[in-house]
């Protein structure tokens, strides 16, 4: 149960532009802390930038311009209210492309200043932290593994606010490596899918190496295994599709065993961190959270460690307002607030305190 739910009820509206997706949604926190979507509207980029195997800044911003107004129209109409009953905004301040991140955080505060009400600058990543507490009024602490196309880490989730980052990714960011393990096999884009699919047809029967497999720290390297892939691609050119099927379980595989890896030690880290009798949840978000083996894998490992875990449904682990929505009304609630001045960041680490990892070209 959420601890802090004796505070008025909130509705607030969340804007989502950090990337391709342009989102807005509608979103309400009740009195005893739990959550309702109203609305949750997600406008898709993906023909615009799937041409170019991957998204370009320019294009994205530009279409957020082009598709921002409408979706939030649609979002407040899909919710049955109009703004006069909106008692916040809620936008994407960062991390994410700058471009996008602007077109926003304007328009969020733009609606903010002309009704009158708070506004809320939302850390993408902390957005995607609190989701569990919206799908299922989960209570503080509980680790965190976000993997997504531009981030990998676990952290301990202490509060709002408040995070731990136990493991980071070295280099490529997962959901990054599969878009790159795709191209390079000639998948479409977006690759995670399709890497998952064609892995579905074949077997893991290609060596790849699992980097940092036993580590102290819990961090992650796939540059290594990106290319380890690239080379058992070009020995094996012509690629047949019985070639490249068992190229993506072979890859795939091997990530579900570097996470496992990485996140088994992050479950004893957490132990001795979150305090005693912490509970022993383990929530998986960002868009690589879909991915089927992955989620099965990590569940073999959390039931062996009695860790349980929750996977918020798959439309609230890719980008989207709601959780945006969400993460802003969680703010509210404890008077976290920011002013017009609030600016975009690329990079927002949530726990900018923590020491760097060795070599990391973290993308926070």
């Amino acid at each position: 149960m959420v601890t802090d739910g004796k505070d008025a009820p909130l509705t607030v509206l969340g804007i989502e532009t950090s990337c391709d997706e342009t989102a807005a949604a509608v979103v309400r926190r009740a009195a005893d802390g739990s959550g309702a979507i109203l609305s949750n509207v997600v406008r898709s980029q993906l023909d615009l930038h799937a041409v170019y195997g991957g998204v370009v800044p320019e294009i994205a911003a530009r279409a957020h311009v082009e598709m921002l107004d409408a979706a939030i129209l649609q979002a407040l109409a899909e919710a049955k209210l109009g703004l006069d009953a909106i008692d916040a905004v809620a936008a994407t301040a960062g991390p994410g492309l700058i471009g996008g991140l602007i077109v926003g955080l304007t328009t969020g505060k733009a609606i903010a200043l002309g009704r009158g009400v708070p506004f809320i600058a939302v850390n993408h990543l902390e957005a995607h932290a609190l989701t569990a507490g919206l799908t299922d009024r989960l209570a503080f602490p509980y680790l965190l593994l976000l993997v997504s196309g531009g981030h990998t880490q676990l952290l301990i989730v202490k509060d709002v606010g408040s995070y731990e980052r136990l493991g980071t990714t070295l280099d490529d960011a997962l959901g990054e490596a599969f878009d790159k393990a795709a191209k390079l096999l000639g998948l479409s884009y977006p690759g995670g899918p399709e890497v998952e699919r064609m892995a579905a047809r074949g077997k893991p029967v290609v060596p790849l190496p699992r980097p940092m497999l036993g580590r102290t720290e819990p961090h992650f390297s796939l540059a290594g295994l990106k290319t380890a892939l690239r080379h058992a691609a070009l020995a094996r050119i012509p690629l047949s599709e019985s070639d490249i099927a068992d190229l993506c379980a072979s890859f795939q595989e091997a990530v579900a065993d570097i996470v496992s890896d990485r996140t088994k030690r992050a479950f004893e880290l957490y132990e001795g961190r979150a305090g005693k009798g912490a509970q022993r949840i383990l929530v998986i978000a960002g868009g690589v959270a879909a991915n089927q083996r992955l989620k099965s894998a990590l569940e073999t490992t959390a039931r062996k460690h009695i860790f349980r875990v929750i996977v918020p449904p798959a439309e609230l682990c890719t980008d989207n307002a709601a959780m945006i929505a969400w993460a802003g009304a969680m703010r509210l609630s404890r008077g976290l607030i920011d002013d017009l001045s609030a600016p975009a960041r690329a990079r927002w680490p949530l726990d900018p305190d923590a020491p760097p990892a060795l070599g990391a070209g973290v993308k926070a």
